[in-house]
């Protein structure tokens, strides 16, 4: 059987992920953590699965970039093709963006919280232009070629993987069933959607599912039938996934206690 391979990437732990605050379309650095085990996690995986690529594609956020940067400089790639596209940005969080977790469930109760993080189609509500962040996510230029009525306020599972499929289905699918072996780092839910949609996830069990950092997620094809093979792999120590799986599911603690 001919087969290929493509990997997903969520990015290293960000400065946001740190500070358990919402972070969405903000576009926060990698934690020192972060840039530590995305060469400690994600390129020691990959080396020791003796995984290799043609092409990486990544959103347009500092902390994916970042992420890209470790693992090129760790598996000695310089002129590597990357592909940066709006469509693999996180989710846009709305106006829970720059709060604390924690904070957020005291206000509106550790229900609700879990239900605007994890639930397949309730929305967080709109972003406001009160908030800090509105200006600087709107003013970003990054984003400066994304159609206005398109641009999101907020979004739940289901538009992410909305505005997902089309480049994964038209773009990344069409490279990796050529034979070019890819590379996708991007954020928790964007990697969420994507397994949702490989997988075929229910909505309901949709919300069990967590993403750690700079975990690589392996899914293979074969190339004549252009079908999914074997199951779904993650390239860290079985352990090591289930507790980083367990903090992600976790609203967290006050650890800044104020929005910065």
């Amino acid at each position: 059987m001919n087969t290929n391979k493509v990997v997903l990437l969520r990015h290293g732990e960000s400065e946001f992920n740190k500070m358990n605050l919402f972070c969405g379309w903000h576009d926060s650095p990698l934690s020192e953590k972060g840039l530590e085990y995305a060469s400690k996690i994600a390129v020691a995986g990959l080396r020791k699965h003796k995984m290799e690529f043609d092409l990486i594609y990544t959103s347009l956020l500092l902390r994916a970039h970042q992420t890209v940067d470790v693992i090129a400089n760790g598996m000695n790639y310089s002129n590597l093709p990357v592909r940066c596209h709006w469509r693999l940005n996180e989710r846009h969080y709305g106006n829970l963006t720059g709060y604390n977790k924690r904070e957020m469930a005291d206000k509106f109760g550790e229900e609700q919280i879990q239900i605007w993080r994890r639930s397949y189609d309730v929305l967080p509500p709109k972003i406001v232009p009160e908030n800090p962040f509105y200006c600087k996510i709107r003013n970003n230029p990054k984003f400066k070629n994304i159609p206005e009525d398109i641009f999101p306020d907020t979004e739940s599972l289901k538009e992410v993987i909305a505005r997902v499929l089309p480049l994964w289905e038209c773009d990344i699918m069409k490279e990796v069933l050529k034979g070019s072996r890819v590379l996708v780092v991007a954020h928790g839910t964007v990697v969420r959607a994507l397994i949702k949609h490989i997988d075929g996830i229910g909505e309901k069990e949709i919300t069990e599912l967590n993403i750690p950092n700079s975990v690589p997620c392996v899914f293979e094809y074969d190339l004549k039938t252009c079908k999914r093979v074997n199951k779904m792999q993650y390239l860290a120590d079985e352990e090591y996934v289930k507790k980083e799986q367990e903090k992600v599911a976790k609203i967290g603690d006050y650890t800044t206690g104020k929005m910065i």
